[in-house]
């Protein structure tokens, strides 16, 4: 049995909601992008350029989780993270899925430069992402490299879930 419900997780700029959503597409279920969710002062302090502390992040994370919850089967892109992050999309929804899309700073910094419709800003916020980041074990997450094309990083995605099952 294919998972139902899975995470697509990273820093900003790794390919979250493009890889979620053809996921979600592959496999028959619904996307949710975290970042619709963010209320409207997180939205704000992103655009200025201001990282987001864990109180922030918990009510947007509470959200989340009870979208998981809600839904039957679901792909949601969210950074995740901390451990704690993580746990909290995790409460009554045993049975998620971690799909981590690992990339370095360089390639990432590159993919961020290019995107003008987005309202994550500046390199001091994904340096705050990187500083914030605590990559889940082997026995948390399918890890994804993000270095290759994005073909290559949803076949790759797509083979590790269908090994989950």
């Amino acid at each position: 049995m294919k998972p139902k419900k899975i995470l697509v997780m990273g820093v900003s700029g790794c390919g979250k909601s493009s890889i979620g959503s053809k996921i979600a597409d592959a496999l028959g279920l619904k996307f949710f992008d975290g970042d619709d969710y963010h209320p409207q002062d997180n939205v704000d302090k992103m655009r200025q350029g201001i990282p987001l502390t864990d109180d922030d992040r918990l009510g947007w994370l509470q959200t989340l989780n009870r979208l998981f919850i809600e839904q039957a089967g679901a792909v949601i892109a969210c950074s995740a993270l901390k451990p704690t992050y993580r746990d909290i999309l995790r409460a009554n929804n045993d049975d998620l899925v971690i799909v981590y899309l690992q990339g370095d700073y360089e390639t990432i910094w590159s993919r961020l430069q290019q995107r003008s419709d987005h309202y994550f800003q500046g390199e001091a916020m994904l340096k705050s992402q990187f500083d914030t980041l605590v990559e889940p074990d082997a026995n948390e997450a399918i890890f994804v490299d993000i270095s290759q094309s994005l073909d290559g990083v949803l076949t790759q995605a797509l083979q590790a879930l269908e090994a989950q099952s």
